[in-house]
Order: structure tokens, then C-alpha cells, then sequence
């Protein structure tokens, strides 16, 4: 059997871009389910919510202004629910205890974190819980029926971190901008932002097609 299709997909999980484009992903996962091997990387945008909402939104309404920017976002997918309350009654102060976590589910069962990462935008995005909080965490590894022991284990031995340190040196070294974005051929197509399926797949069937076409030139 021919080597798996390696596709990279970075993202950050408060980002509404790739929780809007997870179905992509999914459809990928469905449809190449012998031929893509995916792997769930993590990019900091929300790393300090605090800082972002006094730069980015300062003159745009801040808190309340980036929720209205979410509902205006996700009006045409159908798929994605946000709750009335978004970026309002709870406001995760950052992604990165979210990031270490399925870091260290990727460690503890690999084939979980993607279940892990879903059940966290579903605590945020529709529940409107505090994904910063360990409590919430937790009771979201609950969810997912993933160890809670083991994962913290895990953490607390300083692997998670490596982990989430290697996304980030990775990042910088093959210019991933921000989330989401999916690389594929070893990092020379990258495809960033909210990019449609047909796009994604096509990109998918012209490597798998011609798997040497997007060798580095000679010059």
C-alpha cells in the first residue's frame, strides 16, 4: 500500500474561521480516509485574548464588537451555532490551556483529539464556557470518555508543552500566518483562511495523481 498523503492543518481552537472549516477537514478525512493522514497542529491567535480585543478590536467595539463579527461570519453556515451570549458571559482569558490539553490527548490516545478539540468549540461556541478554565477541561475530557489522569499525567511531566512548542518553531519555520490553515507536499501548498472543500480537494487529487509533481525544482 502507497504511503499515506501527508496533510498539516493548523489552527487555533477560539478561532470561528476553523471551527466553520472542521467540516472540510472531516469531508477530507471521510473521503481519503486511506490516502491523507492528518495532523491536528496548533497556532497561538487567541493566546492572550486580553491583548487582542485592546489591539486588534480597540476601535471596533471591542469584546462586543468581535461577537457581532462572529454572527455576521457564521450567518451563512447553517452547521455552526453560536450562543447569544459569545465573547460576552464568558471570555477565555487564552487558547493555550486548550492547545496543551489536546496536545496531551494526541500523547494518550491520538485518535481522541480530534473528538477532543470538537467538544471544545462545542463548550465555547454553543455553550459559551470558559475553555481556559481547567475545570472545563476536564469535564471535557469527561465528555470525550478520554483519562483525565493520563492526560494531566502527561502535562505535568512537561511533554504537552514540548508538543505545543514544536507546533509553534514549526509555524515559524514553514510561515503559517494564522488560523486556519492546511499545508500539504511538505509545506509548499499551503492553503490559509476560509477556503472552500472543492479547493482543498483539488489540491489533494493532483498530489495524490502526480505525488512527485510538486518536487522542489533543480534551480
Amino acid at each position: 500500500m502507497a504511503e499515506a498523503l501527508a496533510m498539516t492543518y493548523y489552527c487555533d481552537v477560539l478561532c470561528v474561521w476553523a471551527y466553520i472549516g472542521q467540516a472540510r477537514i472531516d469531508e477530507v478525512a471521510k473521503r481519503f480516509a486511506d490516502q491523507v493522514s492528518i495532523d491536528y497542529r496548533f497556532c497561538s491567535v487567541f493566546g492572550d485574548t486580553a491583548h487582542k480585543m485592546e489591539t486588534t478590536w480597540a476601535g471596533r467595539g471591542g469584546y462586543a464588537g468581535f461577537a457581532a463579527h462572529l454572527r455576521e461570519a457564521v450567518a451563512g453556515f447553517g452547521h455552526i451555532k453560536l450562543h447569544p451570549e459569545i465573547w460576552q458571559r464568558s471570555r477565555p482569558v487564552s487558547s493555550t490551556p486548550a492547545h496543551i490539553l489536546i496536545k496531551a490527548v494526541q500523547r494518550v490516545d491520538k485518535q481522541q483529539a480530534r473528538a477532543v478539540l470538537q467538544e471544545l468549540r462545542l463548550a465555547f461556541f454553543e455553550r459559551c464556557l470558559d475553555i481556559s478554565s481547567q475545570s472545563v477541561l476536564m469535564a471535557t475530557l469527561e465528555r470525550v470518555d478520554v483519562s483525565a489522569k493520563d492526560v494531566q499525567e502527561v502535562i505535568a511531566s512537561g511533554v504537552a508543552h514540548a508538543d505545543l512548542e514544536a507546533d509553534r518553531r514549526d509555524q515559524q519555520a514553514l510561515l503559517v500566518q494564522g488560523s486556519p490553515t492546511i499545508l500539504l507536499n511538505e509545506g509548499r501548498q499551503k492553503l490559509y483562511g476560509n477556503v472552500g472543500y472543492g479547493v482543498i480537494e483539488a489540491n489533494i487529487k493532483e498530489l495524490l495523481r502526480s505525488p512527485t509533481s510538486g518536487a522542489a525544482s533543480w534551480c
